[in-house]
């Protein structure tokens, strides 16, 4: 490549890469949820400052996000505690659901330079699912009487499920787990159509997916307590908290304001009635009145 061409590259991709001046990049995770939440996230952030949004959603797994965030391509995005705990921080899944909130958000601060805001007040934590049907004709509640029969079972996991430290080998080891042949790593908008058309007898979601609503199928109690508390909070760049002090009191003002049951209602609206993410969103925000300025 000439010089001439060689700078011309250069300036374009630097062009490129410069942001917009008071623009906020929200991201998502690759689900239905991830989306709703990035979605109330910018909407509010929309209604309630003068600052610009660009959304880029379905970015992927925790790590892809992650990253996303530390190379400054996305500003802020939805995780939960338990998975940064366990998926970033590399730490065993324990403790109450404060002192999982506490750790992370110290340690996200001091690694990462990422603030972790207050929870949003639901806890979606990993589910353990099979189809309504079986768990009538075996009269099953909980994981461990599930495991009785998992010998003779198929399962299906999301890929990052499949390697996380409280994933699919922790599970398996907590509850004696064996299936007739290896977990089938599937992404997690496929996992829920194995489930229901009788491809695999088990699969791992989420407690707040739509689907468990839309297609009656049963959460097994977590009776050993394996997993964590997977407390929803905004990750966000202390970078930009700084440069936009409005930030903080518009993402604050989301506090506490969503209840588990309410997450299951707006993830079914999209999965089960096909409603769209930013209808739901915007509608959910009205309800609560925090679609206006404070």
């Amino acid at each position: 490549m000439k010089p001439a061409a060689a700078v011309l590259v250069c300036l374009v991709t630097v062009a490129c890469s410069v942001r917009p001046h008071d623009t906020i990049v929200i991201g998502s995770k690759n689900f239905t949820e991830q989306v709703i939440l990035a979605e109330l996230l910018a909407q509010r952030i929309e209604d309630t400052t003068p600052l610009k949004v660009e959304r880029r959603f379905y970015l992927g797994g925790t790590y892809v996000c992650q990253q996303s965030l530390l190379a400054g391509r996305i500003d802020a995005y939805v995780e939960y505690t338990g998975t940064a705990l366990t998926a970033i921080l590399k730490e065993r899944p324990r403790g109450s659901a404060q002192n999982v909130y506490n750790r992370v958000k110290k340690e996200y601060a001091a690694r990462f330079g990422l603030a972790v805001m207050k929870p949003l007040g639901f806890n979606n934590s990993f589910a353990v699912i099979i189809r309504g049907s079986t768990a009538r004709r075996l009269h099953l509640h909980t994981i461990s009487q599930a495991a009785k029969f998992t010998p003779h079972w198929r399962a299906a996991f999301g890929y990052e499920f499949m390697d996380r430290p409280d994933g699919y080998k922790g599970l398996a080891r907590t509850y004696r787990l064996k299936f007739t042949s290896p977990p089938l790593p599937m992404d997690l908008g496929l996992i829920y159509r194995a489930l229901i058309s009788k491809q695999v007898d088990l699969i791992v979601g989420n407690t707040t997916d739509g689907q468990i609503q839309a297609y009656h199928l049963v959460v097994l109690r977590d009776d050993r307590h394996y997993f964590p508390p997977y407390e929803a909070v905004s990750i966000v760049r202390e970078q930009i908290l700084r440069r936009y002090p409005v930030l903080k009191n518009a993402i604050d003002g989301l506090t506490g304001s969503i209840s588990d049951s309410e997450m299951r209602e707006m993830n079914y609206d999209v999965v089960g009635l096909h409603e769209d993410s930013a209808r739901v969103a915007r509608e959910f925000l009205r309800s609560k009145h925090l679609n206006v300025r404070p």
